[in-house]
């Protein structure tokens, strides 16, 4: 399958985001919850193993039902970037360091993007 431009308006400006041809290089996104605490720990192991590109950390409020009980807490999202290769990998990584007993932990296609950054992900991460 070849490349897939896709036009995308907003604000009166028209962007083109190109689409990676369908390879083992394919990038994705994975999300992962965690306590504060944790999540600089976590985002510094993953990028020394070059498991990924980039981990942006931000704050979250997570409400949920665990156990029976209903829950109210204050996390950290982190947003992975990385090969769709390396996914499991990160997986195992995220399991051994978490200290959650089920973590959350979702892998998602990135289907386009802008080139030059679906580039600098590959380049940054290693099998």
């Amino acid at each position: 399958m070849g490349s897939l431009t896709l036009l995308c308006t907003g604000n009166g400006n028209t962007t083109y985001m190109v689409k990676k041809p369908d390879t083992p290089q394919e990038i994705c996104v994975i999300y992962s919850t965690v306590p504060p605490s944790r999540s600089d720990d976590l985002a510094k192991r993953l990028l020394e193993k070059n498991l990924v590109a980039c981990v942006n950390i931000t704050p979250v409020r997570s409400v949920y039902r665990w156990k029976g009980e209903s829950c109210d807490d204050e996390e950290h999202l982190l947003i992975m970037k990385t090969r769709k290769s390396l996914a499991d990998r990160v997986i195992r990584v995220l399991r051994d360091m978490h200290p959650y007993e089920v973590p959350e932990i979702i892998v998602l296609p990135v289907i386009a993007g802008h080139a030059p950054y679906l580039d600098w992900v590959h380049a940054e991460t290693r099998d």
